[in-house]
């Protein structure tokens, strides 16, 4: 019974999720409360860049030249004169990593 009931709530609140309302109050809320928990904005960055969800602040993913390797990295933020702030999380904690503001290099000929 009690999972019936808990099934039946994650309904309605999924229900009530899709109304314009119910994103206004859900935007509200991750505003107030989710974005104060550290790393939460990363990894809702990263969960929505896994189910192709492409918002305008979500960090795109590059592979950066760092000491003669490439590395995967994630734009952070770009700037007017062709800098980029990235993002290159560590190995085996992706939550924790380096933060570098790199200047664009023109990709070789193929």
């Amino acid at each position: 019974m009690a999972f019936l009931l808990v099934l039946i709530l994650c309904f309605v609140v999924g229900m009530i999720v899709r109304t314009t309302a119910g994103r206004a109050v859900i935007e509200r809320i991750e505003r107030s409360l989710f974005e104060r928990i550290p790393g939460y904005a990363l990894l809702r960055s990263l969960t929505q860049r896994l189910v192709g969800e492409d918002r305008e602040n979500v960090w795109k993913p590059a592979l950066v030249e760092i000491e003669e390797a490439l590395v995967p990295a994630f734009i952070i933020e770009e700037f007017d004169d062709g800098r980029y702030t990235v993002f290159v999380p560590s190995v085996p904690t992706p939550l924790a990593g380096a933060v570098y503001i790199l200047e664009r290099r023109p990709r070789p000929p193929d």
